[in-house]
C-alpha cells in the first residue's frame, strides 16, 4: 500500500504549469504520524495522496473499532448511485443519537468535507485529528465538544477521480470531481434541495442542532501568501449580524492565533475584482442562501466556510486544516455561551423588510495590509491580451481597495404568513427539511390575503444547476375569497422566519419560484374561439358600461387598436371563462396578523 501510494504521488505530482512556491516549513509538520496505529493514507503517501471511497470507508471502520465507546459511524443517506454517505459521531460519553446529544453539556461542532469532491482537505485533516483522539494523544478534544463529521459528502463526485480535475490546484495526486453524478453542484443546492446529499445534511442539522457548522473547501483564483482563508457573511451584510459579530469577536482571534503558532497564515475569504490586475482590488463576497454559509446565515446557524489556497501544496493545506479545526474546537469550547446568546437573539427577531439582492459597492473599503505575491504582466501570444505570471515572491500590498457587496439592489416586505395549497406537497416537504415550521389549516378563511400577479417574466436561456430559472415582476392584489381548508400556513415570526421568506417570496432570487418550482403557472391550457367570444363579449360590454368605457380607452392606443389578437385577448381576460390561475403565484400572502384555525393533528413544530 505504502509503495503504491508513493509511486502514484510521484507519477501524478507534476505541477510545472503552476506558479513557483514560497518555501514553507511549519510547526504543524510535527502532527504527522509516519508509522503507528491508524496512520492515514495521506501520511503514508508523505502528504501527497488521499484515499478512494472504499479505503475511506474502511478507515472510518478502523477508527470506530479503535474507540467504540466514543466513536460511531452512521449512514445519513445515499447518493443517486446508491453510495452510502457516512457520518462519524464522536462523543466522550458515547452520546451518539440526537436525543442523547441534546442532553450533553458540551457544544456540538459539525464538520463537512468533500461537498466539492476535488477539495478534499477536510477529510484527511479530520482523519488525523480523530486518530489522535482514538490513540489518546488528544483526549482533550472530546472533553470540550461533541463532533459530527462527514468525510465525503459528494461521494459520487469523489469517485470520478483524476489527476486532471482541477488545473490550478496542487494535490492530492488524484482528486474527485466538483459536481455529483447528476452534474449538480451541491453547494448551489441549499435552497432548492434537488440532491440527496444536501437533503442528508439538512436532516443532520435538524436532528442534532449543531452549535457550529464548518464547510471545508479549496479556492480558485489568484495567488497570495495565505494558505487558510475562511469567513462568513460580514456583520454589515449578514441576516444574523449578532452571530457574525460573535464569530469575529470570539472565534477569529483563537483560530488565527492557532494557525500562526503552527506556521500557517490565516486570510480573509475574498476574491479578486480583476484576475489580470490585482491592484484593481478585492471582491468581498456575501453568500446567498443557495450556498452553505449563506443558508446558515439566514438560519442563524453559525457557519464558517473554509477556503484553503489551491496553489499551496496538499500537505500544507491538510495540516493547516487540522490546525484550523483544532482552533475552532477550542473557540467553541471557550465561547459556546456567547455564541448561543447571539443565536437566540437572531432567532427571536424577524425584520419587517429583507434585502434579497445585493451588488458590489461603487466605493471601496480599504485593507491596510494584504499579503500577496509578486507578479508580472505581459501580452500572451495565446490569448492576445495581458496575462499574469506569479513569481513566487512575497509582496505586501498596502491600502488595497476591497469592494464589498454593500449595494442594496432589491428589498421585499416580509408578510405575516404564506399560505400554500395542499397540491404542493413537495414544497411542504422541502420546508420541513429546512427546519421551517408549517401548520395545516382547517375551516374557512378569516383574513385578507394577497395574490402576486406576474407582469413581465424572463426565463434563462440556458439551464443552471439543471433548472431553467425565471425572473419576474409582480403586481399584488387582494385575493378572492379562498377556502383555506387543508392549506398550509407558514408564519414568518418563527426561528426560521427569514429563511422562509427567501424560500417563499417570489421576488427572492433563491426562492422556489425563481428556481422554477412553479413554472406550470406560465402555461395556458384553455383557449377561446372567436365565433364564441365575440357574441359573448358584445353582451358583456353592453351589461357592463364601466368595462365598455375601459375598452374604449384601450382602443385609443393605435398599436392595441390595430392588433386583433390583442383586442380579443383583452376581452377574453375579462370573461369568467379565462383561466384564473394563469400567471398567478399560487402561494398567497397575508400582511395582517390574524390567527388561522390550525388542524392540531397536522401541526408541525
Amino acid at each position: 500500500m505504502f509503495a503504491s501510494l508513493l509511486f502514484l504521488s510521484a507519477v501524478m505530482a507534476d505541477n510545472s504549469h503552476l506558479p513557483p512556491l514560497i518555501p514553507w516549513q511549519g510547526e504543524s509538520i510535527s502532527l504527522l504520524q509516519q508509522q503507528g496505529p491508524l496512520t492515514t493514507d495521506f501520511e503514508l503517501s508523505e502528504g501527497q495522496a488521499s484515499p478512494n471511497y472504499k479505503d475511506t470507508m474502511a478507515f472510518i471502520d478502523r477508527l470506530v473499532a479503535a474507540n467504540p465507546t466514543q466513536f460511531q459511524s452512521q449512514t445519513i443517506g445515499y447518493s443517486n448511485s446508491k453510495r452510502a454517505i457516512k457520518m462519524l459521531v464522536a462523543s466522550e460519553q458515547g452520546f451518539f443519537e440526537a436525543g442523547q446529544m441534546a442532553n450533553s453539556t458540551k457544544p456540538t461542532i459539525f464538520i463537512q468535507a468533500g461537498i466539492h469532491a476535488g477539495e478534499i482537505d477536510g477529510k484527511d485533516a479530520m482523519f488525523m485529528l480523530l486518530r489522535d483522539i482514538a490513540t489518546g494523544k488528544r483526549r482533550d478534544i472530546l472533553k470540550k465538544v461533541n463532533i459530527l463529521f462527514i468525510p465525503i459528502l459528494n461521494v459520487d463526485g469523489h469517485e470520478r477521480s483524476s489527476a486532471f480535475n482541477r488545473i490550478n490546484q496542487r494535490g492530492p495526486a488524484k482528486m474527485g470531481f466538483r459536481t455529483n453524478a447528476n452534474n449538480l453542484n451541491l453547494n448551489r443546492d441549499y435552497t432548492k434541495l434537488d440532491t440527496p446529499e444536501v437533503k442528508s445534511v439538512l436532516r443532520v442539522i435538524n436532528d442534532y442542532s449543531p452549535n457550529l457548522y464548518v464547510d471545508v473547501h479549496v479556492t480558485d483564483g489568484a495567488d497570495y501568501q495565505y494558505d487558510v482563508t475562511y469567513g462568513y457573511n460580514p456583520v454589515f451584510a449578514s441576516e444574523s449580524p449578532a452571530v457574525s459579530d460573535a464569530l469575529n469577536q470570539y472565534f477569529k482571534p483563537v483560530i488565527d492565533q492557532s494557525l500562526q503558532a503552527q506556521g500557517h497564515q490565516a486570510g480573509p475569504l475574498i476574491f479578486v475584482m480583476d484576475k489580470r490586475d490585482f491592484k484593481q482590488g478585492l471582491a468581498g463576497w456575501v453568500a446567498t442562501p443557495r450556498f452553505s454559509n449563506g443558508w446558515g446565515d439566514l438560519k442563524s446557524l453559525p457557519t464558517i466556510l473554509v477556503e484553503n489556497h489551491s496553489l499551496k501544496p496538499y500537505k500544507q493545506r491538510v495540516l493547516g486544516t487540522y490546525v484550523f479545526l483544532d482552533g475552532a474546537i477550542n473557540a467553541l469550547s471557550q465561547y459556546s455561551h456567547e455564541l448561543a446568546n447571539a443565536v437566540k437573539k437572531e432567532q427571536e427577531f424577524v425584520p419587517k423588510q429583507l434585502i434579497v439582492k445585493r451588488s458590489y459597492a461603487k466605493q471601496p473599503d480599504i485593507i491596510a495590509q494584504f499579503k500577496g505575491v509578486e507578479y508580472s504582466s505581459s501580452v500572451s501570444a495565446l490569448s492576445g491580451q495581458n496575462e499574469v505570471k506569479y513569481l513566487g515572491k512575497a509582496f505586501t500590498y498596502t491600502d488595497l481597495p476591497i469592494y464589498w457587496q454593500k449595494q442594496v439592489e432589491h428589498v421585499v416586505d416580509v408578510p405575516e404568513a404564506f399560505f400554500i395549497p395542499p397540491v404542493y406537497s413537495n414544497i411542504i416537504e422541502k420546508l420541513k427539511l429546512h427546519g421551517v415550521s408549517v401548520n395545516k389549516l382547517k375551516g374557512a378563511n378569516t383574513q385578507p390575503l394577497k395574490v402576486a400577479k406576474i407582469q413581465d417574466y424572463t426565463f434563462d436561456k440556458a439551464p443552471f444547476e439543471g433548472r431553467f430559472r425565471v425572473t419576474a415582476s409582480f403586481d399584488y392584489a387582494p385575493a378572492p375569497n379562498v377556502n383555506l381548508d387543508g392549506w398550509f400556513q407558514v408564519n414568518t415570526q418563527q426561528k426560521a422566519g427569514e429563511l422562509a421568506v427567501h424560500l417563499l417570496h417570489p421576488e427572492a432570487p433563491d426562492s422556489f419560484f425563481a428556481w422554477g418550482e412553479f413554472n406550470t403557472v406560465f402555461q395556458r391550457t384553455e383557449y377561446m374561439e372567436n365565433y364564441a367570444l365575440i357574441p359573448f363579449a358584445r353582451k358583456m360590454l353592453k351589461d357592463n358600461p364601466k368595462l365598455a368605457l375601459e375598452f374604449d380607452k384601450k382602443l385609443k392606443d393605435k398599436s392595441f387598436a390595430q392588433d386583433a389578437d390583442a383586442r380579443l385577448n383583452w376581452l377574453y381576460q375579462h370573461t369568467p371563462f379565462y383561466d384564473e390561475a394563469y400567471l398567478k403565484y399560487p402561494i398567497l400572502m397575508s400582511y395582517e396578523q390574524k390567527v388561522a384555525i390550525v388542524d392540531q393533528k397536522d401541526k408541525e413544530i
